[in-house]
């Protein structure tokens, strides 16, 4: 949540830096957006409650060669302009992503010493915390921090002080931040940011920061220390993202755009399966053989979509490997009392590797004894890949749209690689069945390309349901966490109350809730549990529901006034849902269109959860 933007340079404006920069974190926290810049004026902030653009053309006639900005997803306080970042306090302007746990206690103390809070949020006690500092240790480095060693909770933060121009000091604990470094040209400097996305335009020299680091930034020097002030050196990474990756392109929206993207992140994330030959361990890391061998079950660390993503590959391990499999919601997870086992392999799924759940889950599992980690991931450079003992980068790209669409099939593409990994330690897939499934999963790309192409009857039965108040999704099987996934995406960006079940439970009481108000959406592949799913449509269909259902070619559904039927151009046994995923992806966007809503930037909504 929230994003934050750094600069500092002798020869460029980094203002149109630090808004542009904002543009591609935005999707990160839009409910209100702020900058500040060091110039012959002191310190000079502009806010708005409001989206990037607002703050654009409020800012223009500005320039500086140093300052921060931010977008915000408020936590503590209202989205208002009082609540914006950048928070000041004398000449010092702080911007921050993360949650101060123990701000009512700093509060309490800076208000006795004369300190006036103007705002509801947590991070005013950081600007007061660091001005009060520098009555003490006039280096705004050294107040920084020594406030710094105050706070509990997560923070990334950027400092500037008017009476230290032409520096910017930052600090990270547990919320993502990253440096960019331009060695020449028009916008040579030092950059940071919340995510690579923000410092592409400018530069692919990157350098992660670690926990407790904190750096300081001038036109011509970096320097970097450690949570005690010790000097540290980070190693300097090029970033394999381009600016293009960023971009919109030809699509209305980059939801739309990722959604199309999904048949090369698919052909990505599998290159390494190549043309022929056998899967090995390796491709989870060089330990994997040792780790993997002798797991007797799987623990699943995960929240939202990439949950989801856990919940089937539950049915692939424990139906072609035979290992016992546990998925668990990450924040529920690390707050009860669970039965840790040394040869269990703790999954952590991840699309940013910086959600605080999930992050705090998998420290929670490794502190209870757990060595067998595996990342599951997207960033290669995030906190979760780096404290795994193994790991597998998803290869699906940049992912702005907050309802997470490519990031989801490569993550299931990466545990159905998993499950023939085990299995096949396990004796489970002989070398036959391994060759078929190697086979089929360098025919997804193909077969998800194929399922797009139903982009325009699908869209039509958007029409029909977005002026809907309700809908339920049904599924069976592996296909039920494809219902739960294709329900959040409705509610996610429509604002459609959806709700999901595995289809034998209607009779449990969700059949209560079927009327012909209310559009039953059904996941229908021709899997062995076609005919009970069938049974209970009829259900729904003796109630006067009415049936959406997405069917195999082959599923012999007949279609009525009341049942409309959209068939998937073939059917892909245990790879089905990466295919049947997609339908209800595209008809959640093409619905949240008919509606016209705000899709890339639901309400209440940010991408990346890098708080709790």
């Amino acid at each position: 949540m929230c994003g934050i933007v750094a600069a500092v340079s002798p020869a460029a404006d980094i203002v149109p830096v630090l808004l542009e920069g904002l543009r591609k974190l935005e999707y990160r926290g839009y409910d209100s957006a702020g900058i500040a810049v060091l110039n012959g004026a002191g310190v000079q902030r502009v806010r708005t409650a409001g989206r990037v653009a607002e703050l654009a053309a409020a800012s223009e006639g500005i320039a500086a060669h140093a300052g921060i900005a931010h977008t915000r997803w408020a936590t503590h306080g209202a989205p208002s302009e009082r609540n914006a970042h950048p928070h000041v306090s004398g000449g010092i302007a702080v911007v921050h992503n993360g949650i101060i746990e123990n701000h009512e206690a700093l509060r309490s103390a800076l208000s006795a010493q004369g300190y006036v809070f103007t705002s509801d949020t947590d991070t005013e006690t950081i600007a007061h915390l660091v001005e009060a500092e520098l009555r003490t240790q006039p280096d705004l480095f050294d107040a920084v921090l020594a406030a710094t060693r105050q706070l509990v909770g997560a923070y990334a933060i950027a400092v500037i002080d008017e009476r230290q121009p032409g520096k910017v000091v930052v600090a990270r604990e547990g919320s993502p931040l990253l440096l960019g470094l331009v060695e020449d040209g028009v916008h040579a400097g030092h950059y940071a940011a919340s995510d690579a996305s923000a410092l592409l335009q400018v530069t692919r020299k990157l350098i992660y920061l670690e926990n407790g680091d904190i750096a300081e930034l001038t036109a011509d020097r970096l320097r970097i220390a450690d949570a005690i002030g010790a000097p540290v050196e980070r190693p300097v990474v090029i970033s394999q993202l381009s600016a293009d990756a960023v971009e919109l392109g030809q699509y209305r929206h980059y939801m739309q755009k990722e959604i199309f993207e999904q048949p090369e992140a698919l052909a990505n994330t599998l290159e390494l399966i190549g043309n022929g030959g056998r899967l090995q361990p390796g491709v989870f890391g060089a330990e994997a053989a040792s780790l993997l061998d002798g797991v007797r079950s799987v623990l699943i660390l995960a929240c939202g979509t990439s949950y989801h993503s856990g919940v089937t590959a539950r049915y692939w391990l424990e139906s072609l490997a035979a290992i016992p499999c546990t998925v668990e919601i990450a924040s529920e997870y690390r707050y009860r009392s669970s039965v840790p086992d040394p040869d269990q392999l703790v999954v952590a799924i991840s699309q940013s590797g910086e959600t605080a759940d999930t992050l705090a889950a998998l420290r929670h599992a490794k502190d209870l004894g757990h060595t067998r980690t595996l990342a599951i991931c997207n960033v290669p450079e995030s906190a979760i890949v780096r404290e795994c003992a193994l790991r597998f980068i998803t290869r699906a790209g940049p992912e702005i749209g907050v309802a997470s669409t490519k990031a989801f099939t490569t993550q299931l593409a990466a545990l159905f690689l998993l499950t023939l990994v085990v299995g096949k330690l396990r004796g489970r897939i002989d070398e036959q069945a391994e060759h078929d499934h190697l086979a089929r999963l360098r025919h997804l790309p193909v077969a998800v390309a194929r399922v797009l192409e139903l982009e325009p009857s699908i869209q039509a039965w958007a029409q029909n349901i977005a002026h809907r108040h309700h809908a339920l999704f049904l599924g069976r099987g592996r296909h039920w966490p494809i219902a739960l996934e294709g329900a959040l995406k409705l509610k996610e960006i429509t604002y459609i109350h959806a709700e999901a079940y595995a289809a034998g439970e209607l009779k449990h009481g969700p059949l209560a809730l079927v009327d012909r108000d209310m559009p039953v959406i059904a996941v229908a592949p021709n899997d062995s549990l076609l005919d009970k799913l069938k049974s209970n449509l009829k259900e729904v269909q003796a109630r006067g529901g009415e049936l959406y259902v997405f069917a195999d070619a082959d599923c012999h559904f007949p279609e009525t006034e009341q049942i409309h039927v959209l068939l998937l151009p073939e059917h892909y046994g245990e790879l089905s849902p990466i295919l049947h995923i997609v339908p209800l992806q595209l008809l959640a966007y093409h619905t949240a269109l008919a509606k016209r809503t705000d899709l890339d930037k639901p309400r209440n909504l940010a991408k990346s959860v890098t708080v709790e």
